[in-house]
């Protein structure tokens, strides 16, 4: 009947695609038009085996024969410092059309988007091995932000994420202690000093000898990911594997000193 109700409303009140402002012409309430979610830059080819990082091959000549290529399996960061996850995969480059989608995933509670967006996690965490995961945590949001907000969208993902793999989901294990700063936009240096012993699991937290899936919406330099991984790790956790909808990409990599 819902599936009724929405096709009759998309022929006598049919609405625009949130990005693009196209018509939407399917019976959905997905406020996104196909065009655009098809447009979203998928993550393949070459990534880091740790952190999931596209990377850029390199050629190698060789004078018997043509240019052969030369991939190394560890980006510039996992390769010299690393991180305390085991694995972080995401699903799409964090540019263009889908940079205003994750917007709408953040501040606008929009249960078809983050079903989505949910199901491209599940993609991701089935194909690195999700079998291998005892429990679905998400990034928490400091209490200021959630109650501005009035949601976590990592919890939105995350609750969909455990029903489809049939895990638990255990939304309150890990806390946010101090709040981002302020200022839009940080620094690598600044992210990295913001997260420092930001996090940490509620006294009795049953994470002992667990295997964490953590979920977010974005992962920019990793810092975020990498203070959760400890707080769990600090808490007994065995593994972590990190899923994030989107990646930020940037060129030449550098992590600054912990």
């Amino acid at each position: 009947m819902a599936e009724a109700g929405d096709a009759l409303a998309s022929v006598f009140m049919p609405a625009g695609c949130r990005l693009c402002e196209e018509l939407l012409g399917r019976a959905t309430r997905l406020p996104i038009c196909d065009q655009c979610l098809a447009s979203f830059p998928r993550i393949g080819g070459n990534i880091c085996q740790v952190c999931g990082l596209p990377i850029e091959s390199q050629f190698t000549k060789d004078t018997d024969s043509e240019p052969a290529l030369n991939f190394d399996p560890l980006c510039a960061t996992c390769r010299l410092q690393g991180f305390r996850f085991d694995l972080a995969r995401s699903a799409f480059r964090y540019e263009d059309a889908l940079v205003r989608a994750i917007v709408l995933l953040k501040f606008e509670e929009i249960d078809p988007l983050a079903d989505w967006f949910a199901n491209q996690l599940v993609q991701l965490a089935r194909h690195n091995g999700s079998n291998e995961v005892d429990v679905v945590v998400p990034v928490p949001l400091h209490k200021v932000r959630r109650k501005e907000r009035g949601f976590n969208q990592a919890e939105l993902l995350s609750k969909r994420v455990a029903k489809r793999l049939k895990l638990p989901q255990q939304g309150i294990l890990l806390v946010r202690k101090h709040p981002r700063p302020a200022k839009h936009l940080l620094t690598e240096r600044e992210r990295w000093e913001a997260v420092r012993g930001a996090f940490a699991t509620l006294p009795g937290s049953q994470v002992d000898n667990k295997r964490v899936l953590l979920v977010d919406d974005v992962m920019t330099t990793g810092a975020t990911l990498d203070a959760c991984a400890k707080a769990l790790r600090d808490a007994g956790a065995t593994g972590v594997s990190c899923f994030t909808v989107a990646r930020a990409v940037v060129r030449n990599p550098h992590r600054v000193d912990r």
